[in-house]
């Protein structure tokens, strides 16, 4: 046998074939298109937005959403996921053909962003890119400040179809806001929950913040201010707004540092 036949056939499977990735959550997407080892993807999630290029791949369905039919439908060899993507069964029904998948940290903290970024380029085998893009990340940080601001922070999660929510302790607007240094004003309850007057008036948000999309639902920043009780508030009063990419503040992945910055002097600005 030629030796270039067998040295071919010493090589591993996975280094023979070529690797087909689909990509779960926003922010895994964005970092692997960072790594500049997006060449193996063959589709990604609705929530992968950035780059804008990457609109073009295949969309498999909303990561909360996800069934493995669509998954599989891609030929996948390598599922890289959120920890936050639902059914889990889904993901298991995919794993059970032989597709490999691996979950990347759902954890609603700035730390996370490094334990992203090197779960995902120890998979991709591009561990000297990861290094270099955690050094940039730390640059980003570096410009964060966390130090206590006593600005108390409403987030408003509204998605079109939905009641608008506030967001209290165990969501993810809460770690930023905890990030930035400030208050989160519906720290008192769990989750997401219903906004009340009674509720919005005894919390005394000085800030309130919502997504593009979810200004967008609601129909105007006029629109805020008519929700119960909210033109009670000193946020209500100054009409103190601040409208946010959601998926750069809520994602915890490369855009998150800035949009925590944003958020940060938004904050600084009221107590001028």
């Amino acid at each position: 046998m030629k030796t270039w036949l067998i040295a071919l056939l010493a090589l591993p499977f996975s280094l023979m074939a070529e690797e087909r990735v689909v990509s779960i959550g926003g922010d895994v997407t964005e970092i692997i298109y960072a790594l500049d080892a997006q060449q193996s993807l063959v589709a990604r999630d609705s929530t992968s937005q950035q780059p804008a290029v990457v609109t073009k791949l295949p969309d498999v369905g909303y990561m909360r959403q996800l069934n493995a039919e669509g998954i599989l439908a891609m030929k996948p060899t390598l599922v890289i996921a959120s920890a936050l993507a639902k059914p889990s069964i889904a993901l298991q029904q995919v794993g059970q053909v032989g597709v490999k998948v691996v979950t990347v940290t759902g954890e609603a903290s700035l730390s996370a962003i490094h334990q992203k970024i090197a779960t995902i380029s120890r998979v991709l085998h591009c561990e000297e890119q990861g290094k270099m893009l955690e050094a940039k990340v730390d640059r980003q940080l570096a410009s964060v400040s966390n130090k206590p601001l006593p600005v108390k922070v409403l987030y408003i999660l509204n998605h079109s179809g939905m009641k608008a929510l506030a967001a209290g302790t165990g969501t993810a607007a809460d770690g930023a806001i905890r990030s930035a240094g400030l208050q989160n004003a519906m720290g008192n309850i769990a989750h997401y929950q219903a906004l009340t007057q009674e509720g919005i008036v005894a919390s005394a948000p000085q800030l309130v913040v919502i997504g593009e999309d979810g200004l967008k639902a609601m129909g105007g920043e006029d629109k805020i201010w008519q929700l119960p009780g909210l033109s009670l508030t000193p946020a209500g009063k100054n009409h103190n707004l601040l409208v946010v990419d959601e998926m750069a503040l809520l994602g915890f992945g490369l855009q998150t540092p800035g949009a925590i910055v944003k958020l940060r002097q938004a904050a600084e600005a009221i107590m001028q």
